[in-house]
């Protein structure tokens, strides 16, 4: 296996994207501001129920209070990200209304203070999908598709948890899901907000020629450990 390219860079993106000539990337798949605070860290639930039905304390990730998702991304920010990209998938493209198709995450995460699902938009169709993975603390699937059945059986041993390093982290297997679904093997991805990494790691094991971009200098660190650590283990779909 060749080594995919993967590049990230502690940049703003707007700057970053404006290297690049039009139409460069076949897919732009980003997790933009949504500006509903989601960078001030919230309350999450306190215990989880392990699969022999008791429950066990959890500690609480102690995450940095920082403001970047107290407000939205620019035109700017738009018409560029639509420049170089053929293709978009937009998690929180319903704040910024854009009408067409869109992915719906059902986080299946019960009664807490957490949104109970998000939304991608795809700019490539107009059909509405829905996939299921479960994602609430330490209450993490092992599975990530269209059967709810499935989907609702949590990861018994929280060892092979994926561990969370950022506020609003999406897993690993969503952006899996996602590329499965929707993306050809070798295409050329951009992130504008590359955040934890889940994306840049599964566009790496895909094989997909993958560039990106994280302003904060701390959070940028923290997912360039991440990936190191994640590629130097073999994986297969």
């Amino acid at each position: 296996m060749i080594e995919p390219i993967s590049l990230a860079y502690n940049l703003d993106c707007i700057i970053g994207m404006k290297q690049y000539p039009d139409l460069y990337f076949d897919y732009a798949i980003v997790d933009i501001e949504y500006c509903i605070g989601a960078s001030k860290p919230t309350l999450k639930p306190k215990f989880v129920r392990q699969s022999n039905g008791s429950k066990i304390s959890i500690k609480q990730n102690n995450y940095k209070h920082s403001d970047w998702d107290f407000k939205k991304s620019s035109e700017e920010y738009f018409k560029e990200l639509f420049r170089i990209s053929k293709n978009q998938i937009i998690f929180g493209g319903n704040y910024y209304g854009l009408e067409g198709g869109y992915l719906v995450w059902d986080k299946l995460n019960g009664a807490t203070d957490q949104f109970g699902c998000e939304l991608a938009w795809l700019s490539f169709t107009k059909r509405t999908d829905i996939v299921y993975y479960l994602w609430s603390g330490m209450m993490q699937g092992i599975y990530c598709g269209k059967d709810v059945r499935k989907a609702l059986i949590q990861q018994g041993n929280k060892q092979l948890n994926e561990k969370r390093i950022h506020e609003t982290q999406k897993p690993i297997k969503i952006y899996d899901w996602i590329l499965n679904e929707y993306v050809e093997p070798g295409s050329k991805v951009i992130d504008t907000h590359l955040g934890s990494g889940s994306n840049r790691i599964s566009n790496y094991w895909f094989g997909n020629e993958f560039h990106s971009f994280e302003i904060d200098k701390e959070k940028f660190d923290a997912q360039e450990k991440r990936f190191q650590i994640e590629i130097s283990q073999k994986r297969f779909f």
